[in-house]
């Protein structure tokens, strides 16, 4: 499991791990923990506030590219969100840079027709509500399935093998949200799209769909866990 900052864990997606009594390896990247050597089932990546490209600043970045492009390449299970999916995009030689404007707030996203038929995100509605909070985007790479889109940031989902990245957050809860706001880089995201001060309506409302946008992340969580890696309850 790899992390970029303390307050982006997996939410639910460890939740249904934990459930399935699956063997966690928790590394905190910006902590300087080591990466893990290749016995590893799986990998689950999650958000943070740095890009991709930074790697000027963030030097482990280049090691965990490297990692995840060799494990994608090779058909290891993968699960990316925001960041994670950035990652998995740019492993696999594809563009990531900054969108039109930051993405914040909850928004709809919905499923392309391979994302209708495809085992993982077919658990989805057609369209679902979703939490978004980031400012770069990515090309799709070549070999990949797009599973999922929105007007402004046309890639939010995708499949290369048996990694799958998503954009968008449906792991979140409202403490975890709350957390997030704290973060200097998101609160500027949120002020820019939303307004000075507009934070705490915007908690308000990941608390209203918190629990519906995790039943969501937690049935789509499984199917690519069961379509996957075999993890079963």
């Amino acid at each position: 499991m790899l992390q970029h900052i303390a307050c982006e864990p997996p939410g639910v997606y460890e939740d249904v791990l934990r459930e399935r009594g699956a063997r966690i390896t928790r590394v905190e990247l910006d902590e300087g923990e080591a990466l893990p050597g290749r016995d590893f089932d799986a990998i689950v990546a999650m958000g943070g506030p740095m890009s991709v490209n930074d790697e000027h600043e963030h030097p482990w970045l280049a090691d965990e590219k490297r990692l995840i492009a060799e494990a994608a390449r090779a058909g290891v299970p993968y699960w990316g969100a925001c960041l994670g999916v950035q990652l998995l995009a740019s492993a696999l030689g594809a563009r990531v840079y900054a969108g039109p404007e930051p993405e914040v707030g909850l928004s709809p996203v919905t499923l392309t027709d391979e994302g209708r038929s495809d085992p993982v995100t077919s658990s989805l509605p057609a369209e679902v509500i979703t939490l978004q909070w980031h400012g770069d985007t990515f090309d799709l790479p070549d070999g990949a399935t797009l599973l999922a889109s929105s007007p402004v940031f046309p890639n939010q989902a995708f499949r290369f093998l048996d990694a799958y990245g998503v954009q968008f957050h449906l792991e979140v809860s409202p403490s975890m949200a709350e957390e997030w706001a704290q973060v200097p880089e998101y609160g500027e995201y949120a002020d820019r799209v939303l307004g000075p001060g507009s934070l705490p309506g915007l908690i308000d409302q990941v608390g209203d769909r918190a629990g519906e946008m995790r039943d969501h992340g937690r049935r789509m969580f499984e199917a690519w866990l069961d379509t996957t890696v075999g993890v079963r309850a």
